[in-house]
This record gives structure tokens, sequence and C-alpha cells, in this order.
């Protein structure tokens, strides 16, 4: 094994270790939320909300929508704790009740014709950043914004259910069988839906690839 390889190594060795030491502390916090710990439940909340509101702005394309479904994802974290399986992961119950929220909120979007896709979808990602620089930085910036509006624009117009399982797999890093429990289906479902997923962004995406 050469160096490059063993310092892979080591580093994939350390992530999986930082995530199994995160994983315990959320155990332990999410045993203390349920037997109505309050201190445990803003220390849970002040881990998770943010990284909730970065799943489902990724679902919904929206930024505002995405905080306050973040902030009602804690509320049910909270109001569903007796749920909660001991020694279940932390992390895909979470997402679970996340993206379920966010699974509705396009549901009841589409049933309101009045609002259209551009007012809805309002993203971060979205707006320009002003900045100096010669003409070639210019166009390298230029067609860097080119480039990821045009990944938004094809992750956005992905099906819900293939746009959910690229999400988590792609951006936030879950295993297939995380991703199984957070959408309640089996991992072949999953495995499924992330290669039509990549398939149709390949399509999509052919003039940048």
């Amino acid at each position: 094994m050469n160096g490059g390889a063993k310092g892979e190594g080591r580093e994939a060795m350390g992530r999986d270790e930082d995530e199994a030491r995160a994983g315990a502390e959320d155990a332990a916090l999410m045993a203390r939320v349920r037997a109505g710990d309050e201190a445990a439940f803003a220390a849970l909340m002040a881990r998770w909300e943010v990284p909730v509101k970065r799943l489902i702005a990724r679902i919904v394309f929206n930024v505002s929508e995405a905080e306050e479904l973040a902030q009602e994802t804690m509320v049910r974290v909270w109001q569903q704790r007796d749920k909660f399986r001991e020694g279940a992961a932390v992390r895909p119950w979470i997402f679970a009740i996340a993206t379920n929220l966010a699974r509705n909120r396009l549901r009841w979007w589409r049933r309101r014709p009045t609002v259209s896709q551009q007012d809805w979808s309002e993203t971060e990602g979205g707006r320009r950043e002003a900045g100096g620089g010669g003409a070639e930085e210019g166009a390298r910036r230029l067609e860097g914004a080119e480039r990821a509006g045009a990944v938004r624009a094809a992750v956005a117009a992905l099906p819900v259910e293939l746009r959910e399982a690229l999400v988590l797999f792609e951006y936030e890093e879950l295993g297939q069988a995380e991703i199984a429990t957070v959408l309640g289906c089996s991992v072949k479902a999953v495995e499924s839906r992330v290669a039509r997923a990549r398939e149709k962004l390949r399509v999509a995406l052919r003039a940048f690839i």
C-alpha cells in the first residue's frame, strides 16, 4: 500500500471514529430527552437544527421554508420522543421526521397553483456574489455559477422520491441502510432511486460533463 492509500485509509478511519463518537453522544442525549430532560433537548437541537435545515433546503429549494420546517422538525422530535426506539440511531430518526415534513410541504405547494415556481425556489445558492477581479477570474466565476445553477435546476427537476434519496446519499453522505430507514423503504429501493437520479442528472448535465 502506498503512502497516499495509507493516508486515505487513516482519514476514512478517523471519519468512522468521529461518526461513532457523535452517534454515541446523540444516543446519550436522546435517552435523556426521552426522560423529559429539556436541557438535553436544547443540546440535541443545537447539534441538529442546522443539518436538518440544510437537508430540507436541498429537498424543497426554499430557504425560508427550510428554516420553518427545521424548527417544526425539532418540535416534533420533542413531541414524539416516546416513539423513539431505544438503541436506534438518532440521525435517521430525525432525518425521517424532516423528510416527511419536507415532502408534505411540497405536496401542499403543488395544490396551490397561484404560487409560481420562481417564487417558491429561492435558495441561498441562487444569490449572486459581488466581487472584483479581472476578466479571466470573472469568466471562471460566471462559469462556476452557471454550472452550479444547472446542477440545482437538475436536482430540483427530479421526482421527489429520487431527489430525497440523492440528497441523503450524495450530500448528507448517509449509507444506504440509513437512507432506507429515513425513507421507509428497502435498501434495494434506495440503490435503485440513487442510480435513477444519477442517470437523470447525467442526461440533464451532459453539456457540463
